[in-house]
C-alpha cells in the first residue's frame, strides 16, 4: 500500500506522512514523542559533498561515470538537473546506480537558466567550471539560497577572467560569461571547501597553475575526486595545486555513508545510556572525522570495523554507543571542521553535564538559515536558557527541556537537530516545516523512527 496521504501511527513520531521514498511532503509538520532508547541499524545515503563534486567532474570527462549509493538529497537532483541542462545526459538504472554521460571539458550553452534550487555547492562549485566555459550561464536559486554571499566565488573566479554579475550584494542570481582563464594563487578570507573546489575546478581551464591556500584546512573531497577522475593535484600544507590543461577520465564509485548525516543518529544515541547504533558505509575522511573524536570526548563510545579505501576515501562500520553525555567547548579548526554538525550538537546540548561554548561560527549565520538564531529560538521554546552571541552560542548543561511547537526555518539541518531534541523532552514536539529535511536526507523521518522505542 503506497503510503501517500497516509498517517504513520506510531511509538515516538506520530502524525507524520510518508511519500514512496520515505520523505515527507511539502508542508509537512512533524510531531515528536519522547523516546526510552534508541536501536538498530540505519544505512545513511550518500555522502551530499561527494555526489555533488562526482557528478559535476562526470560531465567534464571524457565516458560514462556510474556512481553507486549518490546522495538522494534534493541539493544533488539540483546538481544533476543542471548538468543535463549543459549537455551531460543522466539516468537513474533500476538498482539506484547513477549515470552521467560525460561530454569533456567543453559543455553546451543552456538553454535556459540553471536553477540551483537550495544548494549552495550546486551554484559555487559548479560556477567554476562555468568560468572557463565559452559561453554565457545564469544561476538562479530558491528564496533561501537568494540570501547566501556568492562574493567569496566571484572575486577569485574575476581575478582568473571570468566577468560575473550578481545582485546587490554579491548574491543570485549570477550571470557568468565565461571564457579563456588564467591562473592565480588564492588565499581566501574564510575557509570553505566550495570556495576552494570552485577555484580547483576552474583551474583545469586556466592556463598554469592554480593554487588555493587555505587558512584553515578544510575538508578536501574535491582534491580527492579530481585525482579519482584522473587529475593531478598536489597538496603542500594548507595550499591545494592544480595544473590547465588536464582532462578527465569517467570513473565507477560507490559514494560513502554522510558522516554529518550520520550526527543525528550519533547524538540520539548519545542522549540514553545503553542506547546502540550502527552505521554501515561511513565515510571516514580525515578531514571530517574530527566529529567522531569530539563525540568520544563528550562520552559517546564508538567503535570503527571494516574500514577500506573507495577511490581515496575512507569508509567504514561505525557502532555508537550511548553513555555519560558530557560537554565541550568547539573553537577555530573545530568550528570549521563541524559547522555542518553544530546544529545538532547545540540542539541537544541542554542535556549534557557540562553545556555545550560554540566559537569563530560566524558562518552559521549566512546558511540555508541564520543558524545560530534559529538553534536559539527553538531551544528557547522548549525552555532552554540559551545565550546566543555574534560568531556562536553559550549552552548550559543540566537542563530540563519540554516539548513545543518548532520552525525549521526551512533548513534541513534544523529540522532534524530538533527532531533529535525532542526525543529527550517532555511532553510532543511539533515541527513545522519538516519536509525541508528532504534537502539532505529524505527520509531521515522514517529512519529515525524505525530506531527509536518509548
Amino acid at each position: 500500500m503506497s503510503r501517500v496521504h497516509k498517517t504513520a501511527r506510531v511509538r515516538n513520531l506520530r502524525y507524520i506522512k510518508f511519500m514512496p521514498d520515505g520523505s515527507t511532503p511539502a508542508g509537512s509538520t512533524v510531531i515528536v514523542r519522547p523516546a526510552c532508547t534508541v536501536r538498530g541499524v540505519v544505512r545513511i545515503p550518500g555522502d551530499k559533498s561527494i555526489s555533488h563534486r562526482y557528478a559535476m567532474l562526470a560531465a567534464i570527462a571524457e565516458g560514462t561515470s556510474r556512481f553507486h549509493n549518490f546522495s538522494a538529497a534534493r541539493d544533488c537532483a539540483s546538481t544533476l538537473d543542471c548538468v543535463a541542462k549543459l549537455g551531460c545526459e543522466w539516468k537513474r538504472s533500476q538498482d539506484e546506480t547513477i549515470e552521467v554521460q560525460g561530454v569533456g571539458p567543453r559543455l553546451k550553452a543552456p538553454p535556459e537558466v540553471l536553477d540551483c534550487g537550495n544548494s549552495g555547492s550546486t551554484m559555487r562549485m559548479l560556477s567554476g567550471i562555468l568560468a572557463g566555459q565559452p559561453f554565457t550561464s545564469k544561476l538562479c536559486g530558491d528564496e533561501s539560497l537568494s540570501r547566501r554571499p556568492m562574493a567569496r566565488i566571484m572575486k577569485p573566479l574575476s581575478e582568473m577572467g571570468a566577468r560575473i554579475e550578481a545582485a546587490e550584494g554579491g548574491r543570485p542570481p549570477l550571470i557568468i560569461h565565461g571564457g579563456p582563464l588564467k591562473a592565480i594563487h588564492y588565499r581566501p578570507e574564510v575557509a570553505s571547501a566550495q570556495v576552494k573546489s570552485c577555484v580547483l575546478f576552474a583551474g583545469l581551464y586556466a592556463d598554469g597553475e592554480t593554487v588555493v591556500e587555505e587558512p584553515i584546512r578544510t575538508r578536501d573531497h574535491g582534491e580527492i575526486a579530481l585525482r579519482a577522475f584522473g587529475a593531478e593535484v598536489e597538496r603542500t600544507g594548507n595550499a591545494s595545486r592544480i595544473a590547465g590543461g588536464q582532462r578527465l577520465r569517467a570513473i565507477e564509485a560507490h559514494v560513502p555513508g554522510d558522516l554529518s548525516s550520520a550526527a543525528f543518529f550519533f547524538c540520539a544515541a548519545a542522549l540514553f545510556p545503553g542506547s546502540q547504533i550502527t552505521l554501515p558505509g561511513i565515510l571516514m575522511n580525515p578531514t571530517r572525522a574530527r566529529l567522531l573524536d569530539i563525540l568520544v570526548q563528550m562520552g559517546l563510545k564508538i567503535s570503527v570495523a571494516h574500514l577500506e579505501e573507495h577511490q581515496g576515501e575512507l569508509v567504514g562500520t561505525i557502532e555508537a554507543r550511548g553513555a555519560a553525555w558530557k560537554g565541550a567547548v568547539i573553537a577555530g579548526a573545530d568550528t570549521a571542521a563541524l559547522i555542518d554538525e553544530i546544529p545538532v550538537l547545540a540542539a541537544v546540548a541542554p542535556y549534557t553535564d557540562d553545556g555545550l561554548e560554540v566559537l569563530d561560527a560566524k558562518e552559521l549565520r549566512v546558511k540555508e538559515s541564520d543558524r545560530i538564531a534559529a538553534v536559539a529560538a527553538n531551544l528557547r521554546k522548549m525552555g532552554a536558557e540559551v545565550e546566543e552571541r555574534p560568531d556562536g552560542l553559550r549552552i548550559p548543561g543540566r537542563q530540563h527541556l519540554h516539548g513545543a511547537e518548532l520552525d525549521s526555518f526551512g533548513d534541513h539541518r534544523i529540522a532534524m537537530a530538533f527532531a533529535v531534541a525532542a526525543l529527550r523532552a517532555e511532553g510532543e514536539t511539533t515541527i513545522l516545516g519538516a519536509d525541508a529535511a528532504g534537502v539532505s536526507y529524505p527520509s531521515f523521518f522514517e529512519d529515525l523512527r524505525a530506531v527509536t522505542s518509548g
